[in-house]
């Protein structure tokens, strides 16, 4: 049995599960060009604002850092992804841990020849958990489409298994990740091309039966003048986009250059940072690695913030969350 992460709460809202049964489908070729910004207005985290602990720590299924992480809202589940072990970085090749919100191990799925990691989504539809991932690894390692699968504990999938559900979002871009908005049920599309990266936003029900034909922002990524250019994470709520960059840093030497910077989806321009985060500052080797979103039963929003610590070959994941809106 999960539970909710700490803290009092002082407010109550109601979850939409998310609907629709995926096809396979091919979007149009948009993002050369911003499309008009329909995000309907929300609050936004003030990024100055303490951070507090979910769990530090914790062992994940592979010894490796962890990439990401997603917050199954409707199911109150949580996952973590990191690259397999023992094989190449370029690979692709995923180890998908489930967790409870102490932080102990429920179980793990293998993804061959998927991506990076670096975000993903999932979506609960009834007490199913589907995930949103990267798939067919270019020579980077990275993620050309999208897939949609069901998380089945145990398992192994491969990038050409027949229980996926692919999608190219975006029929220019040369790659695609994914993250999503899990209160107002959106699905944010990070896609590369020629002049860099772009950012799109979807209904998340209508992206899950392949109509990719209405955006509510469509934008290129701004530059971020951070202390360190290494991206680590995004996550999307309402109005806004969270983006997560630094690099890892150790007792020994290094860094804390872990920034968060909001940027407004209608706009395409910074809103707030990059602020520095000293969450999990004590922790011995700290690695900003993912972000996400979630909304506790009571209704409190959370933006999720993640590190990886611990030794090479022993890494562990650490989750800190911000909860003041703006």
């Amino acid at each position: 049995m999960t539970h909710e992460p700490r803290i009092s709460l002082s407010r109550r809202g109601l979850l939409r599960a998310g609907t629709g049964l995926g096809v396979a489908a091919l979007g149009l070729g948009f993002g050369a060009g911003a499309a008009s910004a329909a995000v309907p207005t929300s609050q936004r985290f003030d990024l100055t604002q303490p951070s507090y602990d979910l769990f530090r720590g914790r062992s994940l299924h592979d010894v490796t850092v962890q990439q990401g992480f997603a917050y199954d809202n409707v199911n109150r589940r949580l996952f973590v992804a990191q690259r397999r072990d023992g094989t190449a970085e370029t690979a692709g090749d995923l180890c998908i841990t489930q967790l409870d919100f102490e932080g102990n191990y429920l179980g793990y799925m293998h993804l061959t020849g998927f991506g990076h990691g670096v975000a993903f989504g999932a979506q609960g539809v009834g007490t199913s958990t589907y995930l949103w991932t990267e798939v067919e690894a270019n020579a980077n390692g990275y993620g050309k489409r999208l897939a949609r699968f069901k998380f089945t504990s145990g398992t192994t999938l491969s990038n050409t298994s027949s229980a996926l559900t692919k999608y190219t979002p975006v029929s220019t871009a040369t790659e695609h990740t994914c993250s999503i908005d899990p209160v107002n049920n959106r699905l944010i599309v990070r896609y590369h091309l020629s002049d860099g990266k772009h950012i799109a936003v979807y209904d998340l029900a209508a992206a899950a039966n392949g109509d990719f034909s209405s955006r509510l922002a469509d934008f290129k990524q701004p530059s971020l003048p951070t202390l360190s250019s290494t991206f680590q994470g995004y996550a999307a709520y309402g109005q806004y986009l969270y983006v997560l960059t630094g690099t890892s840093y150790d007792a020994s030497g290094g860094v804390v250059n872990s920034e968060v910077t909001s940027i407004d989806m209608n706009t395409g321009t910074i809103k707030q940072g990059p602020v520095l985060t000293k969450a999990g500052e004590s922790l011995d080797f700290r690695e900003p690695e993912g972000l996400a979103i979630y909304q506790t039963v009571a209704g409190e929003v959370r933006l999720f913030l993640g590190f990886a610590s611990g030794a090479a070959g022993d890494r562990r994941s650490n989750l800190f969350y911000k909860n003041a809106l703006v």
